[in-house]
């Protein structure tokens, strides 16, 4: 059987910064009417190939084929002429303006001799496209009232709308529910259909397989191999993408009967309803639950960023008013954020300041910051979290999602907390650096730090928790623990359930 034609062709392309070899040779092809996945841990050239085949970086070596065709790609501008589209992971669109505003960004259609702007034409051009991808998304809207899913079709109808026959997908699901998982990859494999080729990046490896037909990986910045999909297991390719066999230990528990934290009753009036568990030390307690029951909520409830209306927190046998992060921090619990890059660093500024914000006070004197102090501790910190590269004078934006997940985990280490609140931890991070999130969470555990983890990965939270705790609609539906712990058990307790008006609310598990 013939394979189908080479759509794009990346060949001996290399890519150097100062003292950095970021792309080495590499060279592969992508076929016309493929979904190619572009695999590798953070670091291993990823978004570097992207910024260079959407003429965002300069390649210093080597050629790009287009349908047998080399060209030349100096800026953007190029690069959509050449019909190749980028899809980022973080949206390219002003919120305040509407949905066809946001696709004629930068190429409105006019008239009035190209004095004014066309926004009937627009609307009537952006709802045909838009009737092939989602027909319930209003082109007038402004587009900050779409959900994340129906920004991210908006972002492929720009792109259709300039003929792309090459999309690069970057991260394209962080911010997606599964079921909008599900409608987005049955558009590319639509798209797919229809003669587009799709370069697909993710983290996710049951995406991966899901979506793609072949997959090219990247280590160090060289090419590693291509492979076929459906040939190859998902242990095979993490083993070429981080250079080695990742096994993932069976979780033992460190939980002791010690209670350091007991919550009761909690509720903020708006979604959190009379929520009471407990806390053990040494215990990683796994919140489970759909997109929209609480999880997060109550995570932030519990770290003072917002206010509870009813019920209290006990730590250590004392009330505590948990009314503000400082009174939350001083009481001595850290939160490790779900929107690492929005809400847990501080990105231009050094590892060293980043890990520091929370207890400057311990490295300042007479209001001037000791930056000895500050360097050597922040040094030990990076190398006990196994930061790479270990230069605590970087800004902390310039590193991989999982460092700087780790600079986080290491500030709650350097201001002492005992309990540490994980929200979606390995969210947007590579298979090696989760491993490793994975171990320094047991880590933290067998020292005798309490852990609450929210995930919506079952895996992740099979594997790493000592009880699980599943939230239905702002409510606690179950809390399961030992053998009790399965992925159809809290599956059951997480799906909200159709009742009549006079049928009471699922009750509160007792505690074990």
């Amino acid at each position: 059987m013939t394979s189908p034609p080479s759509r794009l062709s990346l060949q001996g392309v290399s890519k150097t910064f100062p003292g950095i070899r970021a792309l080495d040779n590499v060279s592969f092809d992508v076929r016309a009417g493929e979904v190619h996945g572009l695999l590798g841990e953070n670091g291993a050239g990823k978004s570097t190939m992207l910024n260079v085949l959407s003429a965002v970086l300069l390649a210093t070596e080597g050629r790009i084929v287009i349908d047998g065709r080399p060209v030349t790609l100096t800026r953007p501008a190029d690069a959509r002429a050449a019909g190749i589209a980028m899809i980022h992971q973080e949206l390219q669109h002003i919120p305040q303006l509407t949905v066809s505003q946001n696709l004629f960004l930068g190429r409105p259609l006019t008239h009035a001799g190209g004095m004014l702007v066309d926004r009937r034409a627009q609307e009537i051009r952006a709802r045909a496209i838009l009737a092939d991808l989602d027909p319930r998304i209003d082109p007038r809207a402004p587009i900050h009232t779409l959900k994340v899913a129906q920004q991210q079709i908006v972002e492929i109808a720009r792109a259709l709308l300039d003929d792309a026959k090459i999309i690069a997908m970057d991260e394209p699901t962080s911010s997606l529910t599964p079921s909008e998982f599900d409608a987005l990859a049955a558009l590319i494999a639509r798209l797919a259909a229809a003669g587009k080729s799709i370069i697909y990046v993710s983290h996710k490896m049951n995406e991966v397989f899901q979506v793609c037909d072949r997959a090219t990986i990247l280590r160090d910045g060289r090419f590693v191999d291509t492979v076929d999909m459906r040939a190859v297991t998902e242990d095979q390719v993490i083993a070429r993408m981080v250079g080695r066999d990742i096994t993932y230990e069976r979780h033992v528990g460190h939980a002791r009967d010690e209670v350091v934290m007991q919550v009761r009753g909690l509720s903020d009036d708006r979604l959190i309803r009379d929520a009471s568990f407990d806390l053990h030390k040494g215990e990683v307690l796994g919140i489970a639950g759909l997109v929209g029951s609480g999880r997060t909520e109550l995570l932030r409830l519990v770290a003072g960023i917002d206010r509870a209306r009813h019920g209290s927190v006990t730590l250590n046998g004392k009330p505590v008013d948990l009314r503000s992060p400082r009174t939350a921090i001083r009481a001595g619990i850290g939160l490790v954020p779900e929107e690492r890059k929005k809400d847990g660093i501080v990105r231009a500024r050094s590892v060293a300041s980043n890990i520091a914000l929370p207890c400057m006070g311990r490295f300042t004197r007479f209001g001037l910051v000791r930056r000895r102090a500050l360097h050597a501790e922040a040094t030990a910190l990076m190398k006990k979290m196994g930061m790479r590269p270990p230069d605590v004078s970087r800004a902390i934006g310039t590193f991989s999602g999982g460092n700087q997940q780790k600079a986080i985990i290491g500030r709650w280490l350097a201001a002492d907390v005992d309990i540490l609140l994980f929200d979606e931890p390995t969210r947007g991070i590579d298979i090696g650096a989760k491993s490793e999130i994975y171990d320094l969470i047991a880590e933290l555990a067998r020292s005798g730090k309490s852990i609450i983890v929210v995930s919506s990965e079952l895996p992740e939270i099979l594997r790493v928790s000592d009880r699980v705790m599943v939230m239905r609609e702002g409510r606690i539906s179950a809390i399961l623990g030992g053998d009790d712990i399965s992925e159809d058990a809290i599956a059951a307790n997480a799906i909200p359930r159709s009742r009549g008006p006079d049928t009471p609310a699922p009750a509160l598990e007792a505690q074990p």
